[in-house]
């Protein structure tokens, strides 16, 4: 689904069609780049990111998520940033993002999620105890919540492997749902 929204962006962008599929490699390495199928505030939030010092593998997962979430609500992009630049400011934000970017390259990523359930506990209860479980903003459908939720972690055995497990530790805590989140 990201491949396809940057290929339209590149394709709205004056890229002929026919010359994006001839060229998929050098297509391929123009859309790494965040800007271009991002809205400059993403990019922006991205590259704080970097700057605080999260993990690559995090930036990009986010990457993909928010090309998902710009292509669905792109006039809603830049208070959801706000929101993300505000997240930013939280250490415990900050240090679930570093533990979370661990487990995604520990070759033994069992403690790295276990503390990384714990922290999303910590931020969810927060965050609930100020009722902003409650706002719906992003009026997610459960199917594009679900998507959502296989983006934030990727696709493949090994990501389905530890998405799966950071759900199970989440549940056994009383929470499920990784982009939508509700109580058990």
């Amino acid at each position: 689904m990201v491949r396809l929204i940057r290929i339209r962006t590149l394709a709205e962008a004056g890229v002929p069609l026919a010359r994006v599929q001839e060229h998929r490699r050098r297509i391929a390495r123009l859309a790494a780049g965040d800007s271009l199928a991002l809205p400059l505030e993403v990019t922006a939030y991205l590259d704080r990111m970097r700057e605080l010092g999260a993990p690559e593998v995090m930036v990009e997962l986010e990457r993909d998520s928010w090309i998902l979430i710009a292509a669905r609500w792109p006039e809603k992009i830049a208070d959801y940033m706000v929101m993300k630049q505000a997240h930013l400011d939280d250490p415990l934000m900050r240090k679930m993002l570093q533990t979370l970017g661990n487990a995604l390259i520990d070759e033994d990523p069992d403690a790295a999620l276990a503390e990384t359930a714990d922290l999303l506990v910590e931020m969810i209860e927060q965050a609930d105890a100020r009722g902003e479980l409650d706002d719906d903003d992003l009026e997610l459908d459960s199917s594009f919540a679900d998507l959502l939720d296989t983006v934030v972690l990727g696709a493949g055995a090994d990501m389905v492997r530890l998405r799966d497990r950071l759900e199970e530790l989440l549940a056994e805590r009383g929470w499920r749902g990784l982009v939508k989140t509700e109580r058990v």
